[in-house]
């Protein structure tokens, strides 16, 4: 098979499982856990985090990376929603509200990213 196609097709199927893992996720923590605070997003955001800071640790190349770092975590991080619900924080007046969120997700995620590198390598 053809290496574009192969990646192609490993980022695809990588995609598919990370969206509808992130989307389930995200839903049954927002329905456990009502909040203003969206922290469905958060938390798999924060998971990405920690998961893509692992993967870079354990130095995972070729065809895995496709998989997994490509289309599994880039479609399960999810930074087009964490900007939107900014947005809307900002839009509602909410400023307290958006700079929580923004320096949780920030400051949370980069923390967890080093610690999973930390972890494995």
């Amino acid at each position: 098979m053809d290496n574009l196609l192969l990646t192609i097709l490993l980022v695809g199927l990588g995609g598919f499982i990370g969206a509808i893992t992130r989307y389930s996720i995200s839903t049954m923590i927002s329905k456990s856990f009502p909040s203003t605070l969206p922290y469905g997003t958060l938390t798999v955001n924060l998971l990405g985090s920690f998961a893509l800071g692992i993967l870079l640790g354990k130095e995972v190349s070729g065809e895995l990376t496709f998989l997994i770092g490509t289309g599994f975590m880039g479609a399960f991080t999810t930074f087009s929603t964490f900007k939107l619900e900014s947005l809307k924080f900002l839009y509602n007046g909410q400023i307290n509200r958006l700079i929580i969120y923004q320096l949780l997700t920030y400051i949370a995620g980069i923390m967890l990213a080093f610690i999973g590198f930390s972890i494995v390598h």
